[in-house]
């Protein structure tokens, strides 16, 4: 059997990494009444108030439109607000509502109990350098620690 790192292709086992993580969280998530895009854009403002529609849809990996019905649907549960843009008329601001945030810390506990499960076998290093990864993947500037 070939090792993990000989001949197969990384965007291959991140996507099935991420399938499988993803359908874990889900059920964590339905506990809350939460889609795991809808968690995301709950975790994304949260870190980044007053985002876009459109900036919103970047971060969380969908197209504009379908940012613009998930964002509607999550302002009708109450989990979050637009609000005009001062810089930009034709653009609202999102934010989170109380509820919103409310919701995020109940449903985080669950997200981060499934994570370390699915992480249990890992070392500490092992589960470090994997996160390291991920996160220079997602953003270059990262530093790297240095042991």
């Amino acid at each position: 059997m070939e090792s993990v790192d000989e001949g197969m292709c990384v965007t291959f086992l991140v996507r099935h990494a991420w399938l499988s993580m993803r359908s874990a969280v889900a059920v964590a998530l339905a506990e809350h009444d939460l889609s795991v895009q809808q968690y995301g854009t709950l975790l994304v403002l949260r870190e980044l108030p007053g985002q876009t529609i459109a900036e919103v849809g970047r971060k969380v990996g969908t197209a504009r439109q379908s940012a613009n019905e998930l964002i509607t649907g999550m302002e009708r549960s109450g989990l979050l607000e637009r609000r005009p843009n001062p810089s930009d008329r034709r653009t609202h601001q999102i934010y989170l509502t109380p509820t919103g945030h409310s919701r995020l810390a109940e449903a985080t506990p669950k997200v981060r109990a499934v994570e370390e499960d699915l992480e249990s076998t890992f070392s500490p290093t092992d589960r470090a350098t994997a996160r390291a990864w991920l996160a220079r993947m997602v953003n270059p500037e990262v530093p790297i620690d240095e042991p």
